[in-house]
């Protein structure tokens, strides 16, 4: 039950202790390392994270997604409360509507401007408060969990989702609730579900951009996000793979473990193939953006790829497994619904991949 995970006592929250405690989540605000040395280090930790579990890994990838822009708001009190870092805090992106899902990063179709389409969560401007009304969808990726929202709504509805802003809301303000967790196929120890805001105040310097750089902010934040899940889902596609090598070295038919029969290995080897081919994509674009301006579609790219990679090399390892695979005895079924959500997540494929046609 997703509420299990995120109830007091659940070792959800001694993982995030740990997190903390190891450092992980203060190596992207690191200013002193070299940038193209931590791009290689967080590519890594990804991998590793995900190998164990992707939900999880998102979880706590997300953790501190909203220091960078508490940070660019300037407002000494919100960044004293959220980017303290003894004091760690949870974040989340608040994108996807009930009625809009990757429409709203199809930045180069012309709907992306078109302002007969009607946002579910808008925000308008009273003196010195912006004020949002309306609903993000079940899928805000800690969003039942979280202390602060980096809510990406419209504020300007005659430029359609162009008009938009970056607002950080901090999420025990009057007005904001929040259902149960979501209940789904994959990724279950992460952590999703919906936000209404009933006419919340926030003060105007909690704008973190406003509609004049929102393409711009929002194609560089596909960027970024599209290329960290490449990175991840290298990580589940590298266990099916070790699970289905080491499984075919155990399993015996036909008198030999199954890893003796042409036909296993001939797979294996396909997957390996896969799975290395990905992870050279997911790490050549980590070091790549890291160099200078992410580029949306290297970025794109990468997420396509190494997400289909994930999803047909789970799948593979599953026909390796036959009937045991079926089975929650044994890993691999679960690895395959974590990898077949990445095919949606942070953006579908498809539309994904017109966004990315466009740049070349």
């Amino acid at each position: 039950d997703p509420s299990d995970v995120i109830a007091p006592g659940s070792v959800l929250w001694d993982v995030f202790e740990k997190y903390h405690e190891l450092g992980f989540d203060g190596l992207m605000a690191d200013e002193e390392m070299d940038p193209l040395a931590k791009a290689r280090l967080m590519a890594i930790v990804n991998e590793e994270l995900s190998w164990g579990d992707v939900g999880l890994a998102i979880t706590l990838g997300l953790c501190g997604f909203h220091g960078p822009w508490v940070q660019q708001t300037g407002d000494a009190d919100l960044i004293e409360r959220f980017c303290a870092p003894d004091k760690p805090t949870i974040g989340c992106w608040a994108l996807t509507e009930p009625d809009h899902g990757s429409d709203t990063v199809a930045l180069s179709e012309d709907h992306f401007s078109d302002p007969s389409l009607k946002a579910n969560c808008v925000a308008r401007k009273e003196g010195d408060e912006y004020v949002i009304k309306g609903q993000k969808a079940a899928w805000v990726s800690n969003g039942t969990i979280a202390d602060i929202a980096v809510v990406f709504c419209t504020l300007d509805q005659s430029q359609g989702f162009k008009g938009g802003a970056v607002l950080l809301v901090p999420l025990d303000l009057p007005g904001v609730s929040r259902p149960k967790p979501l209940d789904k196929l994959g990724q279950r120890p992460l952590n999703q579900g919906e936000l209404f805001f009933d006419d919340v105040r926030i003060p105007s310097s909690y704008m973190a951009l406003g509609p004049e750089l929102y393409a711009v902010g929002l194609e560089a934040m596909l960027a970024h996000a599209n290329a960290a899940m490449g990175q991840l889902f290298v990580g589940v596609a590298s266990a099916a793979l070790d699970h289905a090598v080491a499984y075919a070295k155990e399993r015996v038919q036909g008198g030999v473990p199954i890893f003796e029969h042409q036909s296993v290995k001939s797979r294996l080897f396909r997957m390996f193939t896969k799975v290395e081919a990905a992870r050279a994509l997911a790490r050549r674009v980590a070091v790549f953006n890291a160099g200078g301006a992410p580029q949306v579609h290297y970025s794109i790219a990468t997420k396509v790829f190494c997400t289909n990679t994930a999803f047909e090399v789970a799948s593979d390892a599953l026909q390796i497994f036959g009937g045991n695979g079926l089975s929650r005895e044994y890993p691999i079924e679960k690895l395959l619904r974590d990898a077949r959500a990445s095919l949606i997540e942070d953006g579908c494929n498809e539309v994904l991949s017109i966004v990315g046609a466009s740049r070349l």
